[in-house]
């Protein structure tokens, strides 16, 4: 195992002082997958003074916990004492913390066996809870009694499914079963942390992992809303999925084979790629959250679904202030979902006035979302709609291509020079103003250019002064 050379260097420093330490935790797991760990802690038994005394530049980030942040350069490492939790009183942290000078007491706290391994270049591995076996089986295990891990803090039944997820482990049948059990533990925790958890599942490469959390009893206690879905029957020809099996397969078809169908419209947010994913997932996951209040049966029994795009926009809305989702994240999932079954006319026109409504940041990310849900119907018609899917891309294509005014801020006039050019004074008319200027555009790209909206402006103003 090799370790990066500022990690040997605080360690090594940590040895001269007459001290022990340790790589431990998720970064030792990575190297024994062969991944490459995205950050790296270090454990010891020196005394937080005393790692203070030992390095030069250093931040109490969690002094009363016995970590403290080590600079190495611009780069900096969390080394923290050997430790024994207290009584876990609020479900979430301990009370208090007693320092230790046995690593293998600080190792039997951590939550899961393949965390609970440390490394030391000279030493070698330790691994007294069987981690390295539960990796090579891919299981996901607490270090120890599960009930007592998950009594501790409660949010380690979201993170073993986590774990599940983004590694594809199994998870041990005690732990499971522990998870189930204690699952109204979870009311304890933080809407923040739990919607952390949920963004790290949904963005792994097993989402369906949400299934898991389902058929243990647990998303009830934080996302009934899929509880409902998931007993909510789709009886239509278009439809072979209940409503919640269908939305894990629209979740899933959100990869990056759907991505790169429309990358050219995508292409703004490869920077982003993590927030585009976490963003189209989750209007996946949300999409059809509204349908289960808004079945209705027709006389021959086929369910139909009127209106579940307004309701379940309104649902998500309320489901993410909820969960603590930011502002940004929440106003494009919302609007995703409320248009993302609307009924495309195939005209250039139809897209310039569509893309305005929704946003010329919302606009793109529907295409995604309509193929993901389109594929995660049935057979019926499929072929037919999804002729329409592509043209209608291929018209938005042309519209871009076209460089077509979409919104105000491409328009050839603004309320600076309606008000030097054409003697408006700023208020509600000059922006109503501006809107009945983009409506032309939107009509017909041709009229963006500045002398023919100034003419349309004074030839209104004209009118409404007769």
């Amino acid at each position: 195992m090799h370790l990066p050379e500022k990690v040997v260097k605080i360690i090594e420093r940590l040895e001269d002082a007459g001290f022990e330490a340790y790589a431990v935790g998720g970064c030792v797991r990575d190297f024994l997958m062969g991944r490459e760990p995205k950050d790296y802690d270090i454990t010891t038994n020196a005394l937080p003074k005393e790692i203070k005394q030992i390095f030069r530049r250093t931040i109490d980030t969690g002094i009363a916990h016995g970590t403290v942040t080590v600079m190495m350069g611009k780069d900096s490492f969390e080394v923290t004492t050997y430790r024994i939790d207290g009584k876990y009183s609020d479900g979430r942290h301990p009370d208090s913390v007693e320092f230790t000078l046995s690593l293998e007491e600080d190792l039997k706290r951590r939550d899961f066996t393949i965390n609970a391994m440390a490394y030391n270049p000279k030493t070698g591995l330790v691994d007294l809870m069987g981690g390295r076996e539960d990796l090579k089986n891919r299981i996901i295990r607490t270090a120890g009694d599960p009930y007592r891990r998950f009594g501790e803090d409660a949010l380690r039944i979201l993170r073993a499914f986590r774990f599940s997820a983004q590694l594809d482990f199994s998870i041990d049948k005690d732990t499971l079963t522990a998870a189930s059990d204690l699952k109204d533990k979870l009311s304890v925790i933080s809407a923040e942390r739990i919607m952390d958890e949920l963004t790290k599942l949904l963005v792994s490469p097993h989402p369906e992992g949400l299934l898991s959390l389902y058929e243990a009893g647990i998303t009830k206690a934080f996302l009934p809303e899929f509880d409902r879905c998931m007993e909510t029957e789709q009886n239509n020809p278009h439809h072979k999925y209940n409503v919640g099996v269908h939305t894990i397969e629209s979740v899933k078809n959100i990869n990056s084979k759907t991505l790169d169908l429309f990358k050219d419209v995508l292409s703004p947010y490869e920077e982003e790629y993590g927030d585009l994913l976490k963003i189209l997932r989750f209007t996946m996951l949300l999409h059809d959250i509204g349908k289960p209040e808004c079945r209705t049966t027709d006389e021959e029994g086929t369910h139909h679904f009127y209106g579940h795009e307004t309701a379940g926009s309104q649902l998500a809305k309320g489901i993410l202030k909820r969960l603590k989702s930011d502002n940004h994240s929440l106003s494009l999932i919302t609007r995703l979902i409320e248009y993302h079954d609307l009924r495309p006319v195939l005209s250039k026109k139809f897209c310039r006035k569509m893309a305005n409504k929704i946003g010329d940041e919302a606009f793109p990310l529907l295409f995604p979302v309509r193929y993901a849900d389109l594929m995660a119907q049935s057979s019926y018609k499929q072929e037919e709609k999804l002729k329409l899917e592509r043209d209608f891309y291929r018209l938005y294509l042309e519209v871009l291509k076209d460089d077509d005014c979409l919104s105000l801020k491409s328009l050839a006039v603004d309320g600076g020079i309606l008000i030097k050019e054409a003697g408006m004074k700023p208020g509600r008319e000059l922006g109503k103003m501006l809107d009945y200027l983009l409506g032309l555009v939107l009509e017909d790209p041709s009229w963006n250019k500045k002398e023919i909206l100034l003419k349309a402006v004074r030839e209104k103003l004209k009118k409404e002064t007769e």
